[in-house]
């Protein structure tokens, strides 16, 4: 009887691990999500919640921060984190939501304005420091919900001393989720944000009550700031330079625009104008930093006033949970209980969306650009990879939430700032001097917070700067590895190039390579010679010339238009503009191969110079040894020898 062998179990492994490559569109989508197919779409308040989780949950540990950061001057602080939100975030991204209508973000922004390797490799910094953004996003958030947890009164005998366990079991639960596979849920994020700002609004009525009912509140914390720091210019000004350490305040925004694509517009909009989608995206960034202005600044107010100064400290029942505390003291444990079940539910689900930003941004920059291996467009192995960094971080930071607020706040002061820089060389090259103006300002802002939070809390720049290193060394390394490959994703002929290939279908398919130079009609007769003498071949023979230009080397991936002409009545030639010459030529001569069954040839002259300096040519410029890397080329695109189209160097 015969039996069916069973696959390996490595195999099985592997096309488990490597099961749907880059399918984040069904996922739950975070930051720089890759635009979706044409769809129905949600109402813009519906989205707004994808940007809730991540923005409404920082209530969970804001308010203790601030209070950490500013002391009693904590609401004076926040009025200047919302009045920097209002002026100078919501503007750029309602900006940024018109550049990148369908969910692009700033990072892609900048990448359209700067070319060439420069542009590549300042986004490959700030993918270094959006890493960090969402990966302490992951660890913070967790980190957050175990305090939630064992600080619970009915479960702080059970769970004391257990943060780091339940910390890194979130973070694993999350990261075992998305190896399942995580499906996107308005529904779900509708009714935790919902439900989350509900308990909010009765935790902030009972604290106002609570103020207002007890007169001397007021009055001890007015003499108080007043003792401390003399006059409301003074205060001011503190408030000022301690409102770097509030930045966490900001977070969001860069999601904001990441969900557009899920935002219904108008029956009319089309790809290249989604007048309603901007519109309604414009209203959600509106409306979501209006709602958590408000709640910042009545949480900051409440929570100063009424919760002792050493309960926010570490090891104090209001460190990482001031409002639980308040729900607890005030409405009594069974509602607390429900407000640390809603804050867990909301703070976790702000961990997925992180994660699933990761798993949008890493895909959509690292493999186009050449610099990541193919495995990192599958889910899985990068589920695994971000997993195992969120417990290094998290056992860096012993899982304390004040710890992580600095390298937060970093990773999300920098994409900020990226987004505003973004904004004013658009507004610049739209030739909208106003706007210019004011975004450069609202630039200046945000750099200045952003520098003087690096000085203080360095953190985050040593965890960004580990990520950059990290990313740019496997990102070169890996472009290296596959600096062979067949590049070009498809090759589109004109008539004229393809009335030349037809025509040379009936015969040997013979190609010269020309570097073009004055292109007048002594180069061609002269290049024709030389290839002719060099390589024995009789007069009688015919070729097509091929000229490359290079046009952006840094690019990996692209297509490949082949234009054709007939030069001083006699020469014929075709015309490509590509990232590298030698992917060209090895995907034009496949091309031909294909359409015509017949093998072609290509003539070359030998790269004068030294071979290695070359290959960096070739490496970092697209030219440089192009006979032997387009045969290499050419090699490892097509196994079989046979059928491999012939290169001949003179």
């Amino acid at each position: 009887m015969a039996t069916t062998e069973r696959p390996p179990s490595t195999g099985r492994l592997r096309a488990w691990m490597l099961e749907g490559l880059s399918d984040l569109a069904k996922q739950h989508p975070g930051p720089h999500a890759e635009p979706e197919p044409a769809h129905k779409g949600q109402r813009w308040w519906r989205v707004m919640c994808l940007t809730g989780v991540d923005y409404f949950s920082t209530l969970g540990y804001q308010p203790g921060i601030a209070a950490l950061a500013a002391g009693l001057l904590s609401p004076v602080a926040t009025i200047v984190l919302v009045v920097v939100t209002l002026a100078g975030a919501l503007p750029v991204y309602r900006r940024v939501a018109e550049e990148s209508p369908r969910g692009e973000g700033s990072i892609a922004m900048l990448e359209r304005l700067l070319s060439f390797w420069k542009g590549k490799l300042f986004v490959l910094t700030l993918l270094g420091f959006a890493a960090t953004d969402f990966l302490i996003t992951i660890t913070l958030s967790a980190a957050d919900a175990s305090t939630h947890l064992v600080e619970n009164p009915h479960l702080t005998e059970a769970l004391q001393g257990r943060q780091m366990l339940i910390t890194l079991f979130l973070v694993a639960l999350l990261g075992a989720v998305f190896l399942k596979g995580f499906l996107e849920a308005i529904g779900v994020a509708v009714a935790l944000v919902g439900v989350y700002l509900l308990l909010n609004v009765v935790v902030v009525i009972t604290g106002l009550w609570h103020v207002v009912t007890a007169g001397h509140v007021i009055t001890d914390w007015s003499g108080a700031l007043t003792t401390e720091h003399g006059n409301v210019f003074v205060m001011i000004g503190v408030a000022l330079i301690v409102f770097p350490k509030l930045a966490l305040g900001l977070s969001g925004f860069e999601t904001g625009v990441a969900v557009m694509p899920h935002v219904q517009g108008d029956p009319g909009d089309t790809d290249e104008r989604p007048a309603g989608r901007i519109r309604d995206t414009k209203k959600l960034l509106t409306t979501a930093a209006l709602v958590m202005s408000c709640f910042l600044i009545t949480t900051s107010f409440i929570t100063t006033l009424l919760i002792p100064e050493r309960e926010f400290k570490p090891g104090g029942d209001a460190n990482g949970r001031a409002l639980a505390y308040l729900a607890h003291e005030y409405l009594g444990n069974a509602f607390g209980t429900v407000y640390d079940v809603s804050t867990i539910a909301i703070l976790w689900f702000a961990g997925a969306s992180a994660m699933a930003g990761l798993l949008n941004l890493m895909p959509r920059y690292l493999p186009r650009y050449g610099m990541a291996p193919h495995w990192a467009r599958a889910v899985r192995p990068m589920v695994i990879v971000f997993t195992l960094v969120a417990f290094l971080v998290t056992w860096i930071f012993d899982a304390d939430v004040d710890k992580q607020g600095g390298a937060y706040a970093t990773g999300v002061l920098v994409l900020i700032s990226s987004a505003a820089i973004a904004v004013t060389i658009a507004a610049r090259r739209a030739g909208q001097r106003g706007w210019t103006l004011a975004f450069g300002a609202i630039s200046a802002v945000f750099l200045y917070t952003t520098v003087v939070n690096v000085i203080e809390r360095p953190d985050g720049v040593k965890i960004g700067a580990c990520f950059i290193v990290g990313i740019m060394l496997i990102s070169l390394l890996s472009r290296l590895a596959r600096a062979f490959e067949l590049r070009v994703t498809h090759v589109t002929l004109d008539p004229m190039a393809e009335r030349f290939v037809r025509d040379m279908a009936h015969r040997r398919i013979r190609f010269i390579t020309n570097k073009p130079g004055r292109r007048d009609q002594a180069e061609y007769r002269d290049k024709a010679e030389q290839i002719r003498a060099d390589n024995d071949l009789p007069e009688q023979e015919d070729f097509v010339f091929v000229e490359v230009t290079v046009t952006d080397p840094s690019e990996f991936e692209a297509g490949l238009a082949v234009r054709g002409e007939v030069l001083h009545d006699r020469y014929r030639v075709l015309t490509l503009e590509s990232a590298s010459i030698p992917n060209a030529l090895a995907a034009l001569l496949l091309h031909v191969r294909d359409s015509t069954g017949r093998t072609p040839h290509i003539y070359f002259e030998w790269t004068e110079g030294n071979p290695f300096a070359n290959f960096l040519r070739f490496f970092l410029f697209g030219q440089g040894e192009v006979a032997p890397v387009t045969r290499e080329v050419l090699r490892v695109a097509e196994p079989d020898r046979e059928r491999r189209p012939r290169v001949h160097t003179g």
